[in-house]
């Protein structure tokens, strides 16, 4: 059986064999299919009547995908666990566009931060001063709803405004989107644009490598 995420493909979904068991767990912003402890808890369940249930995620399970919380509380269950590792969308994403994260002209740093951090967590919030200060590229998972915080913060911090940023929906998807702008006018470009999520954020000025001609991207059919 088959327990997916919103942010797997519906083409890589094409490829789960037909008889399998597949239940969505996917979360939205306001529009979760399930809770994390029901999702944890029918992982558990689930191991306990199926030879082998896949826990299929989009990107890097470890890398804001709550992996490793729910490694824990199955291994903790007596269950076993064995984790395939992905490419994380912070990755990918951009390198599919054409965008290195790091390049000598332009960063020899690069951060990957959460733009959206759950209640009651271990600290209360991103130093996002630090975050402004710290590097030369900066990757931004789940923050368009919070992006004209963390773009005041930025700017309060120190990055120039001219400082471009493109955000990308859906990577590599066939229907990806990307808008571009500086966190002067990316704001202002959603609000223009209903530009929504999923979607990461690049910020630094590797984003300029986007406009190089003669890049052609892999066509990746599984999305």
């Amino acid at each position: 059986m088959v327990v997916y995420d919103a942010l797997v493909s519906p083409q890589v979904l094409k490829m789960i064999n037909p008889q399998a068991e597949q239940i969505n767990a996917g979360k939205r912003r306001g529009r979760h299919s399930m809770l994390q402890q029901q999702t944890t808890q029918l992982l558990i369940e689930k191991a306990h009547s199926h030879a082998v249930v896949v826990r299929l995620k989009g990107g890097d399970p470890f890398v804001f995908g709550r992996g490793g919380e729910e490694m824990g509380d199955l291994i903790a269950a007596g269950v076993p666990v064995e984790v395939v590792p992905g490419i994380t969308s912070g990755i990918a994403a951009p390198a599919y566009l054409g965008i290195p994260l790091t390049h000598r002209d332009y960063s020899s740093s690069v951060t990957f931060v959460t733009g959206h951090e759950s209640v009651g967590k271990y600290r209360p919030q991103v130093n996002w001063n630090a975050i402004a200060n710290g590097s030369e590229t900066i990757v931004i998972y789940m923050g368009v709803h919070n992006l004209p915080r963390i773009v005041t913060e930025f700017c309060e911090a120190g990055l120039n405004p001219q400082t471009p940023v493109v955000l990308i929906r859906w990577g590599t998807r066939p229907d990806s989107e990307q808008l571009v702008g500086t966190l002067e006018t990316i704001v202002a470009q959603i609000e223009e644009t209903q530009f929504s999520a999923p979607a990461i954020a690049v910020i630094g000025n590797v984003v300029k490598l986007q406009q190089l001609e003669g890049f052609s991207p892999l066509k990746v059919e599984g999305g």
